[in-house]
């Protein structure tokens, strides 16, 4: 049987497909991943002032858990890999699109701020997290929505179901096949018409994440600004990008820094559109 549980987290519509026999089973584990979802949604969002990552920014804390050390260590490991274009740090210049100034106060200001974006601007030494300066913030959103559909996957294998489809906002995760043996097909959006689907992709114990120009956009005065915020952008980006890897923060780093940069090298199956 095919039990489908749907929720809402980290400001995205989430849904989890488990083939399950047992019902009561199926809601266990449904229940289970809701509770590691929402754990993860409380400790590093970014607008909570309560969270973890809030205490990080305002500087309240400095002492930090395996699991944040972990998490910036892959996200330092993978500024370099991106050779910079994927940067936890250009939360530094986030609140400028949100913020109500004018376009000649903006492009001032983030001049002002660029100076402090960066994952060099902060070192992870003996439990510790220390920034060379007052100014530079760090924004995990696109980084730990991927992480809790890993996280889903891995409850999931440890409770023996051996068919599941995970998907968090387009982030995706396929446990294995579907019990027909098909393996589970993806929709690929038209970035020109998101109704439309233009390809569709097989996957297997994979992860599947794409980034587009379809999604939202800031605006200050007349101009659209990208909701990827990056320090440099080349002049001819991808409309879509679509990546395929062992998991779901590699493939949503990539999709993400391939949209920046199409000439990123990466070894995984990457769709261009």
């Amino acid at each position: 049987m095919r039990y489908i549980y749907r929720f809402q987290a980290m400001s995205t519509p989430c849904e989890l497909q488990l083939y399950c026999s047992d019902k009561s089973r199926a809601d266990t584990i449904a229940e289970s991943v809701l509770q590691e979802v929402k754990r993860l949604e409380i400790k590093y969002s970014y607008y909570n002032k309560n969270s973890l990552l809030s205490q990080i920014n305002h500087r309240e804390i400095s002492l930090i858990d395996s699991e944040t050390q972990m998490l910036l260590k892959r996200a330092k490991r993978y500024y370099r890999l991106t050779k910079g274009i994927f940067d936890i740090t250009v939360a530094t210049i986030k609140p400028l699109y949100d913020s109500k100034l004018s376009l000649e106060r903006f492009y001032q200001e983030k001049e002002r701020l660029l100076a402090f974006t960066g994952c060099e601007h902060f070192e992870l030494k003996k439990g510790k997290i220390l920034f060379d300066n007052t100014f530079t913030q760090i924004d995990l959103g696109g980084f730990v929505k991927e992480y809790a559909v890993d996280r889903t996957a891995m409850l999931i294998k440890k409770s023996k179901v051996k068919s599941a489809l995970i998907n968090f906002g387009g982030d995706i995760y396929a446990v294995g096949r579907k019990p027909n043996g098909e393996k589970f097909s993806i929709g690929i959006k038209d970035p020109e018409d998101p109704k439309k689907y233009i390809h569709s992709i097989e996957i297997e114990n994979e992860a599947l994440t794409t980034s587009a120009s379809y999604e939202r956009n800031y605006q200050i005065e007349d101009q659209n600004f990208s909701h990827i915020l990056s320090k440099k952008r080349s002049d001819k980006s991808p409309s879509s990008v679509t990546v395929i890897s062992e998991n779901c923060v590699e493939s949503g780093v990539f999709s993400t820094s391939l949209m920046i940069d199409s000439s990123i090298k990466t070894e995984h199956k990457v769709f261009l559109v």
